[in-house]
């Protein structure tokens, strides 16, 4: 059997029906852009997320970038976030005209270590970006603490935690603004591109609405400099289909990794590490071993596909050497990356084929 790390055929297979029947209504609404599904779909993630307002765009990239825009970070700022994520988090700093100041993550999480923090904090800092990675929530008390001792602003990068909760709160309802990425691997995919913004603040909503639609509240008139940014008709109405099924989503991810943590807990693996204080939704299942890149091609053999988020910190990519950054200065990151990889994890993911998983990477521990 090939067994990958993710797939979505099984999960368009069960609800195929329901899908085609919400993108057929689209197609004869007469209203293909903004229409009213974005406006329902982003009243229901914002309810589900516990926040007063939801803004609908086309990709979770832009959601940072257009998140920053209306905060007015820019040329000569400094956003506080961290290495060990993906690209984009990084890309929508600099693409803003911002500095983005790495702090290192803790080991046992892979998240922001909120202890080094105000460390890193300079005169030009102006917000602190923590990113929610794996399905697992930033300590987000401390760090709360201090941007609000500093005066900084805080924008929480979601796009792997949908549902997540830290003291049960949910991900994306702790800070002025989040953000989160629908793109298809995640834990509410969409079949396409699509991202989303959360706010409390009135003010903040109506800005990033201008800012998705070329600066402009009325068709061709611009009240400021903005972009084209929406979230697509078709897209909101998936959701909307799978919005509902989120928490059943998030609890067989939780039962695939009870069960991987079960069979693999004898081994020289390195597991997950769960805060006392989060609620995980396992976005991916992210386990470490110094001789990672055997076991995968090893695996590989086997048809068995894994992947390594991240295996190159962005601190030390050839495009962001401008950063000024070199090996060594994020010690932890820079090791994690060379160890870590993910597990096959999604929804319809059955317990033979994990079982089989565990088989396999038990048979390679035990010969190398």
């Amino acid at each position: 059997m090939e067994i990958r790390v993710w797939n979505y055929l099984d999960e368009y297979a069960q609800h195929k029906e329901e899908i085609l029947k919400a993108v057929n209504e689209v197609f004869e609404s007469g209203q293909l852009i903004l229409g009213e599904k974005v406006k329902l779909f982003e009243k229901e993630y914002a309810n589900y997320c516990g926040t007063n307002y939801a803004i609908g765009v086309d990709n979770g990239t832009n959601a940072l970038i257009l998140s920053l825009r209306s905060l007015g970070i820019g040329p000569g700022d400094e956003v506080l976030t961290v290495s060990n994520t993906a690209i984009p988090t990084v890309s929508a700093i600099v693409t803003v005209g911002a500095t983005p100041t790495f702090v290192d993550i803790n080991p046992n999480t892979y998240l922001m270590d909120t202890n080094l923090l105000e460390e890193k904090i300079t005169p030009r800092t102006k917000c602190i970006l923590p990113v929610h990675l794996f399905g697992q929530c930033v300590d987000m008390d401390p760090l709360i603490d201090i941007a609000h001792k500093h005066h900084l602003y805080i924008i929480e990068d979601c796009a792997q935690a949908h549902g997540a909760q830290y003291k049960h709160r949910k991900a994306g309802s702790m800070s002025n603004i989040s953000t989160t990425s629908f793109y298809p691997t995640k834990v509410l995919g969409a079949y396409g591109d699509g991202g989303l913004i959360l706010t409390n603040d009135k003010d903040i909503e109506q800005k990033l609405k201008r800012l998705r639609f070329y600066g402009a509240e009325k068709t061709y008139y611009a009240i400021e400099h903005g972009y084209n940014s929406r979230l697509d008709e078709v897209q909101a109405a998936i959701l909307l289909t799978k919005l509902p099924q989120l928490d059943n989503y998030i609890k067989r991810r939780c039962e695939i990794a009870d069960l991987y943590s079960q069979l693999l807990k004898d081994t020289t693996l390195i597991l997950p590490e769960v805060s006392t204080h989060n609620q995980h939704s396992y976005y991916l299942y992210v386990v470490r071993h110094p001789k990672r890149d055997l076991i995968i091609s090893r695996l590989k053999e086997r048809n068995i596909f894994l992947n390594i988020s991240y295996p190159w910190p962005i601190h030390l990519m050839t495009g962001y050497s401008c950063l000024g950054y070199k090996e060594g200065d994020l010690p932890k990151t820079e090791a994690a990356a060379k160890e870590i990889f993910s597990l096959p994890m999604y929804p319809t993911l059955t317990n033979d084929k994990i079982i089989y998983v565990c088989d396999q990477i038990k048979t390679i521990l035990n010969n190398i």
